[in-house]
């Protein structure tokens, strides 16, 4: 017999066919027993986590079964109606939540942290309000195909107090871009109270400052949600806007079952109980004799065996054998692309500015899916006016100007490269890509490692000291993204490497850092072929030869070096490493061979420099055949000033002969 609570929930189902009915019950059904199930084996020592989403079924079951399967999901830990509802196959869900080879990251990482495009389910990180972003991309890449795709993003209510909750809803309402944010507002975020969280009364609420519709709910009735959500979403494919939820719900287990749930009083868990929408649900469908005893015996057999025999499976798969060459393998998706040499023939003469311009304007042309955002990029051409003129050729839509706002701008690139887009985003600066650094280092840099989705994202960062512009506008901040797997870090010094190395990670299926140094940017030029050409990444360019000793650098440094050629004439080989990770080991090491010195020498303050790592590599690597230790020189260890004097004195050009001197005379 199944045991009844009172009923507390009133259900309206209006003209949803009985079997339409049935299905919503079968579809609430089956998370809550797999919950069931893994609780007892969290008891049992054999899953190792769980973060239950009992009490709050109705609002990934309904929100799921309203939408079309074509729509993109984002969901959150207390969504398995997600997946379950998307027909994900239960022995690689299980596999993955017991860290399996078979499961969707290849034991890589936990629960719902991954992504399913073949399910249109794009999971969480651990970071809240981080996908909120990328709903939005995806959701721009389906506009602007003229598909009535939406996207469906989940948060928290602690999660709306993010700075990543507040740019994804500016975003999508100033971009009008079809994606229902739904909060599930259980109570508390962890331990912390709604009263502790924010101030408003409502968090529909909020939806009024964005200039968006926002609407509350109750999200433990299944129809309700389920009606709701319906009808948002025929709205929004037809008049493409953003609508913010409250589903209100209660969270009946702890946020995870290791902390518990003594901060709760008592009286709201007797409250909610009287709420739970699986058992209402099920009154709701016998008081109107859609179900009865047998019907609800049988289904719940047959789930339980269906789980049974799941978990049973993924407890008899292979145990995991770890693979050090298979896990550096998936950290970057494999280059399948062709390079096109540069056409010799025709060159015209050209400045650091003008071939990264022109670079991006070449792949635009090949390439209709690229789609460019920042600050300023379109009418004005952004503030070193690169893209001046962009906007005129190839349009409003695919050359966007953002708000102000640097995270939301990441991630929405990687929601436009998950629905088969390329992005690029400029930084109006450098300095201000950390805003966007989690975005940068937890979903571009981990998602092919992760799940096996390549990162079509280039973020173009203005960089570098030398003109002034004190201690917010001039940092070198390559070293910080060099320690980071899965990104690629690029640095040009000439116009023709801007240009070919440019339109090369323009081609990547992973995520491309583009260093491009404002002093140089109309203090250089050099001849550039006209057309489309390529070069090739991780491949160093040895600017001079010399016998004595090697300079190994990048950007700026390369032209401080080469300004020592003539009081050192053919003693110098000077390798310009263009792409920092990965680096030339081979070119390096075949010069440091051959001159026996080292000086590795960049713009970026020394301590814990990309000069550390190089000269660590060198010196392990080269080791028999160094003359002399190994040395580096870059620039003090203080914040970029303002005045150009105490910049000078800052720079490591300042101390580059004295330092040379002493590696020769060593």
């Amino acid at each position: 017999m199944t045991t009844l609570i009172e009923p507390t929930i009133h259900y309206d189902r209006r003209n949803l066919s009985d079997e339409t009915l049935l299905e919503l019950y079968r579809a609430i059904l089956l998370p809550r027993l797999i919950e069931e199930k893994s609780l007892k084996l969290l008891r049992q020592n054999k899953l190792s986590k769980w973060f239950s989403g009992i009490g709050q079924e109705a609002i990934a079951v309904g929100a799921t079964k309203a939408l079309q399967e074509r729509d993109y999901i984002f969901p959150l830990h207390r969504n398995l109606g997600v997946f379950t509802s998307r027909n994900l196959p239960l022995q690689k869900l299980f596999s993955q939540w017991e860290g399996g080879k078979a499961g969707y990251t290849k034991g890589r990482d936990r629960s719902f942290h991954f992504g399913a495009p073949e399910h249109r389910i794009i999971g969480m990180i651990s970071h809240l309000g981080a996908m909120l972003g990328v709903a939005d991309g995806v959701a721009l890449a389906h506009q602007l195909d003229g598909d009535d795709v939406i996207a469906l993003a989940f948060s928290g209510e602690g999660g709306t107090s993010e700075g990543d909750f507040h740019e994804a809803l500016n975003l999508a309402a100033v971009w009008d871009l079809p994606v229902i944010f739904l909060v599930e507002n259980n109570g508390y975020a962890l331990s912390t109270p709604t009263h502790e969280q924010f101030r408003c009364k409502s968090l529909a609420d909020k939806a009024i400052g964005y200039g968006i519709t926002g609407v509350q709910i109750d999200g433990n009735n299944l129809l309700e949600v389920y009606h709701t959500i319906s009808e948002l979403a025929d709205s929004i494919r037809k008049n493409p806007k953003p609508v913010l939820v409250e589903a209100l719900t209660f969270r009946m287990r702890g946020h995870e079952e290791a902390s518990g749930t003594k901060y709760v009083p008592k009286h709201l868990f007797d409250e909610w109980e009287k709420k739970d929408p699986v058992q209402n649900y099920e009154h709701f469908l016998l008081s109107i004799g859609l179900l009865n005893e047998e019907m609800i015996s049988a289904i719940r057999d047959d789930f339980k065996q269906k789980i049974d025999e799941a978990w049973e499976a993924v407890f008899n798969e292979p145990k995991l054998v770890p693979n050090a060459d298979e896990e550096l393998a998936d950290v970057y998706a494999p280059t399948r692309y062709i390079l096109t040499p540069p056409n010799s023939n025709k060159q015209t003469k050209k400045r650091f500015v003008n071939a990264i311009s022109d670079g991006l304007r070449e792949a635009m042309l090949r390439d209709a899916s690229i789609v460019m955002m920042g600050q300023d990029i379109a009418e004005y051409g952004g503030v070193f006016k690169v893209t001046e003129g962009f906007v005129q050729e190839f349009g409003k839509a695919r050359i966007r100007n953002t708000p102000i706002l640097e995270s939301g701008a990441i991630a929405c690139a990687l929601g436009l490269s998950i629905a088969g887009k390329r992005a690029i985003v400029e930084m109006q600066f450098a300095d201000f890509v950390s805003c966007a650094f989690s975005q940068i280092i937890n979903n571009l840099a981990k998602t092919h490692y992760r799940w096996g989705h390549g990162v079509k994202v280039l973020v173009r960062l203005p960089t570098g000291a030398g003109v002034g512009a004190g201690p917010f506008h001039s940092q070198s901040l390559e070293a910080i993204f060099a320690h980071i797997p899965g990104l690629k870090i690029v640095y040009p010094s000439t116009p023709f490497d801007a240009k070919g190395l440019l339109t090369t990670s323009l081609l990547e299926e992973n995520p491309i850092l583009f260093f491009e140094h404002k002093a140089l940017y109309r203090s250089i030029e050099g001849n550039v072929p006209d057309g489309y050409y390529n070069v090739p990444l991780g491949v160093a360019n040895v600017v001079a030869q010399g016998e004595r000793a090697t300079i190994v650098t990048y950007g700026l440094g390369v032209h401080w070096a080469k300004e020592l050629l003539n009081d050192f004439p053919n003693q110098l080989d000077i390798i310009d490493l263009r792409t920092l990770l990965p680096f030339d080991k081979e070119t390096i090491f075949e010069s440091v061979k051959k001159t026996s010195k080292c000086l590795v020498l960049h713009e970026d303050t020394l301590t814990m420099g990309i000069g550390a790592e190089l000269a660590a590599w060198i010196g392990e690597a080269c080791f028999r055949y160094l003359d002399a230790p190994v040395m580096r020189l870059g620039s003090l260890d203080t914040p970029v000033p303002f005045s150009t004097l105490l910049e000078n004195e800052f720079l490591a050009k300042r101390r580059l002969k004295e330092k040379l001197l002493e590696l020769l005379n060593f």
